[in-house]
Parts: structure tokens; C-alpha cells; sequence
């Protein structure tokens, strides 16, 4: 399968993955601060955007091989959320590609378990997916309000995040069902231990992934006080100033 994907800028490769029902459009803040720095490459999952949808390319490990066929031969990896999840993965199974693995509002676990209480609920996802069969457009809405909530500037944000997502084709049904349950059936905390730099963004008001595993995180951890789900949209400045202090470091 060939993802849909854009390059902007120069400089150092930094290849960007965007979270469930998002596209590529969503970086576009990012990038235009970054664009100087950095080569970027944004790439859009499986059926997200102008992504193409293939009913067979359904586990973690064929959405995973599928942006790794889509990279630059070697590049810091920025995956949010569950594009973090796939980043991860993707880091196990080629780690030669990647010289630094951010992941950006993300975990190896989104889902509470009794040793991961700081995770969400797993009816939280599973009545995100009740909905999307009876109101694909109204269970987005919601979920883009989820991400922002906590967030210092949320109506700004939201609005924000609303304009880039529309920007683009809506994800396929099918595409949002998968992505829903690699969020809710995917624990890569016992992934054998991956030879690559990891670094952790996350916002100190988020409400999907809570600031308490952070100590359990492999890696360093950079929290941005006052921001949520998207801090790359609404501490954009903050995002970045990691991001060249990863950089320099790789």
C-alpha cells in the first residue's frame, strides 16, 4: 500500500504521524515554524486523507510497515497519539530507520490496566466505536473536543484543529473502526527493549494520556504545563524548541 504523503522544508529528516481520524494537514502549524529547520515528511495512515484503504491491511504490525514504507530512509520519527503507537512499533521492527523516536501526547498503553491505572478507561474507546456507527461525523466532532479539553486556550485550539482536519479528506469508516481497536487491544510495554533515543511530549492538562506514567515512560520526558491532547497546535513554539533540542542531540 502507498501512503499518501508531503515533504516541506530543509534540513535534518523529521518524519511526522498524525493521531486517529486526523491527516496531514494537522502538522501544517508545526510545520511552518519548523520548516527551516527540518525536512519534513507528514504521512497519512491507512484510509485517513488520500491515504488508500485496504480491508486487509488491518494490525498494528501492516499499518506499521505500511509509514515505514512511506519514511525517508532515516529520520527522527514524531508520532502523536496513535500514530505514536505505530512509530513504536515500527521502531522494533526497523529500528536502522529511525534516529530518534518522539512520541508526542502518546504511550505504549492507552488503555487502563490494573499495573496502568493513568490510561483511559476502556469504555471510553469502545463507546467511541458504539457511536461511529451511528454518527461517524458527530463521534469526530466529539472526539476533536476530547483532545483540546483541559487545554489552557481550548477554543482556539479546537477551532485550530477543526479548520487543518477539514482541510483534507475525511478518514473511511472502516479506517476509523481499525484505528479504534489498535487503540484498545495494542499494549507494547512488554516489546523487547528498542535500540533507539526516545523522547516523550506531553501536555500537562491532557486528558487521554495523564501525566502519572511518566515515570514509567523508557526515555526522556518533556511536559508542557497547560496544555492537552494537541500541544503541537496550542504550545506550537514549545513543541518546536524540543524538537530542535532533540535534533541536536541526535
Amino acid at each position: 500500500m502507498k501512503l499518501a504523503t508531503q515533504t516541506l522544508g530543509q534540513g535534518q529528516d523529521l518524519f511526522c504521524i498524525h493521531g486517529w481520524g486526523m491527516n496531514l494537514a494537522v502538522w501544517q502549524p508545526l510545520v511552518e515554524v519548523l520548516q527551516g529547520d527540518f525536512r519534513i515528511t507528514l504521512v497519512e495512515l491507512p484510509g485517513h486523507g488520500a491515504s488508500p484503504w485496504e480491508a486487509d491491511c488491518c494490525t498494528l504490525d501492516d499499518w506499521s510497515s505500511a509509514v515505514l514504507a512511506a519514511a525517508p530512509s532515516r529520520a527522527i520519527w514524531c508520532g502523536w497519539s496513535l500514530g505514536g503507537l505505530i512509530a513504536q512499533r515500527a521502531a522494533a521492527l526497523a529500528p536502522e530507520r529511525l534516529s530518534v523516536l518522539v512520541g508526542l501526547a502518546t504511550t505504549p498503553c492507552f488503555v487502563q490496566k490494573p499495573d496502568w491505572p493513568c490510561a483511559m478507561e476502556a469504555a471510553v474507546l469502545e463507546r467511541f466505536g458504539a457511536e461511529l456507527e451511528a454518527d461517524q461525523a458527530r463521534t469526530l466532532r466529539r472526539f476533536l473536543a476530547l483532545q483540546v479539553q483541559g487545554s489552557r486556550n481550548s477554543r482556539a485550539t479546537l477551532q485550530l484543529l477543526r479548520t487543518e482536519v477539514e482541510a483534507r479528506p475525511g478518514a473511511r469508516a472502516q479506517a476509523l473502526r481499525t484505528g479504534l481497536d489498535l487503540l484498545l487491544h495494542t499494549d507494547l510495554r512488554d516489546q523487547p527493549a528498542l535500540d533507539v533515543p526516545r523522547h516523550w511530549i506531553l501536555g500537562g492538562r491532557d486528558q487521554l494520556v495523564p501525566l502519572a506514567p511518566e515515570s514509567r515512560l523508557p526515555g526522556r520526558v518533556h511536559v508542557i504545563p497547560g496544555a492537552g491532547h494537541a500541544a503541537f497546535l496550542s504550545h506550537r513554539e514549545e513543541c518546536a524548541a524540543v524538537l530542535r533540542e532533540v535534533a541536536a542531540g541526535a
